[in-house]
């Protein structure tokens, strides 16, 4: 019961990554307000891309919880692209989800976050520390997200605000099952292998994920901040 009593707020809740993180808190004792722009079981709407959504959906959790302990940015897109197809709007879409969104999140919740001496965990991805082919948008948008947060853990160390990351390999979630259905002719699967991880296994299930987050989120992580925890089965190694 890692998280007894603490009050958290999840993006991107209506499946995959962000459900299972929902689940794991609320099983660990924490009283959770997911949200999406998906409608969901129990999650409630909020589009991080805008401004007015955002505040609505934190102010809204602020006024059901009592406040906020725990902030997780895990809403995102991906979709893969040969760079001479890559459209402005598919480039906008993932720096408006990926970086913006958790811009907004957490510049909203940050006033809670202080009064609380709470935390922020974002996910990120290995596509923000490695260049992937045929996904150069997304990985401008992670690594973006890595730096943005990274930058955010020394601003607010003073006022005890921890800012961490999870950067995640393969994870079996609708998001990476079908972000190669966009990209359009042949691709060359051989600049694939060094996105493979050598333990086995495949693509991980989100509820490990979910840990390193909950990790992140807790009590055990009291002196861990700036951090970008990957888990990926050994894919960087």
């Amino acid at each position: 019961m890692r998280f007894e009593g603490k009050r958290i707020f999840v993006t991107g809740a209506a499946s995959g990554i962000g459900a299972a993180t929902v689940d794991l808190f609320s099983r660990e004792g924490g009283r959770v307000v997911g949200v999406d722009v998906a409608a969901g079981d129990g999650v409630l709407i909020c589009d991080v891309t805008d401004p007015a959504s955002v505040s609505q959906a934190v102010t809204g959790a602020v006024e059901r919880l009592g406040g906020l302990d725990v902030c997780v940015n895990v809403a995102g897109v991906n979709y893969f692209s040969k760079i001479a197809d890559l459209t402005l709007e598919v480039w906008q879409r993932h720096l408006a989800v990926n970086l913006t969104g958790p811009m907004l999140v957490t510049q909203a919740a940050l006033p809670h976050l202080r009064e609380s001496r709470g935390n922020v965990v974002s996910v990120a991805s290995i596509s923000g520390i490695q260049g992937q082919p045929y996904n150069s948008s997304y990985c401008a948008s992670k690594g973006g997200l890595l730096l943005f947060m990274k930058s955010l853990a020394i601003e607010l160390a003073a006022d005890g605000v921890r800012v961490n990351c999870v950067c995640p390999g393969g994870v079996d979630t609708p998001l990476s099952t079908h972000a190669l259905d966009s990209v359009q002719g042949d691709i060359d699967t051989s600049l694939f292998v060094r996105m493979t991880g050598v333990l086995p296994g495949g693509m991980m299930p989100p509820s490990h994920i979910a840990e390193a987050i909950a990790y992140l989120a807790s009590d055990a992580a009291s002196s861990v901040t700036g951090t970008s925890l990957v888990v990926d089965r050994g894919t960087l190694w």
